[in-house]
């Protein structure tokens, strides 16, 4: 007599739970995968690239990092944060693709929305210009929008070459340190490997956390030891805080920022996503390091 599953066992459960998701996901969605119609968008610069392209009515469902455009979170259904997304409620939208950037997840959750049938592609999210321009000519190809891709391309192109004459001005850069969180005492900051490091050095200035590898805890007396020129972070939600709360920390106290109170802090998206608009973010920490520079900028 054969044994029945074990139901505790991890891989059975989600064994079973992929049979359900396709059983009912396929009946509701009886369509073939004849074009990129009904997109989820996972991952706010594959939603801000997309609007850019025109294709915004493609879209059924966008992740909570999708704050580009600001109609995007208020017109689309929101299926969570990239993540932690739920499989469920990404197959509930019944998508014909789901577009998801490289790093979402979780991984059996991608894995679960590929069992029920959905096609999903991964985007690549390398943190360069390169990796920009790649992911607007992947997204052109994929809802049949090359020409308009181009186009935004060339501007982008043209963003990062004015960038890089605006950088090569620069005569002494600045230590500046990212801060992803700050609370409990614990300092979690961007070292080298990370999207804050790339747009660090896009912006001309040395990591002060070069030290760290991605984004890890660092203790008080390596904040000090680091001696960072200006703190930058996100001011989105949790992560907004003001300077005279940083700079009373007794990690940051004693920095050259403190004495200035240099802190800068910019929208996660435009800082990080690495979309269409990370040019401007890169100027705008430019002139924000090196005020001189922004009053000479054309």
């Amino acid at each position: 007599m054969k044994s029945c599953p074990d139901l505790k066992q991890p891989s059975t459960f989600m064994r079973l739970a992929a049979i359900v998701l396709a059983f009912a996901f396929l009946t509701a969605n009886t369509a073939a995968w004849a074009e990129a119609s009904r997109i989820v968008a996972l991952g706010g610069s594959i939603t801000e690239i997309l609007y850019a392209l025109g294709a915004q009515d493609k879209i059924v469902g966008v992740d909570s990092t999708s704050l580009a455009p600001p109609s995007a979170l208020h017109d689309k259904p929101s299926i969570g944060y990239v993540r932690a997304i739920s499989a469920e409620g990404v197959l509930s939208l019944r998508p014909t693709l789901v577009l998801a950037i490289e790093g979402a997840g979780p991984p059996a959750a991608l894995e679960l929305i590929r069992t029920a049938g959905a096609p999903l592609d991964i985007v690549p999210d390398a943190p360069t210009p390169e990796g920009v321009r790649r992911k607007i000519e992947i997204l052109g190809e994929t809802v049949g929008a090359k020409d308009a891709a181009a186009k935004l391309n060339r501007e982008v192109g043209a963003g990062f070459a004015a960038l890089d004459a605006l950088r090569a001005r620069i005569i002494k850069p600045v230590r500046a340190l990212f801060v992803l969180s700050f609370a409990n005492g614990r300092t979690l900051v961007g070292g080298r490997n990370t999207s804050a490091a790339s747009m660090l050095a896009l912006a001309g200035a040395v990591n002060a956390a070069e030290d760290v590898d991605g984004y890890k805890p660092m203790t008080d007396e390596a904040i000090a030891s680091a001696a960072p020129d200006v703190v930058l972070m996100m001011k989105n939600g949790d992560h907004r805080i003001d300077a005279e709360t940083v700079f009373a920390s007794p990690a940051f106290a004693l920095t050259p920022a403190a004495k200035t109170r240099a802190l800068v802090a910019l929208d996660g998206l435009f800082l990080l996503g690495f979309g269409p608009r990370t040019p401007d973010a890169a100027r705008a920490l430019i002139e924000a390091f090196y005020p001189s520079l922004a009053t000479a900028a054309p």
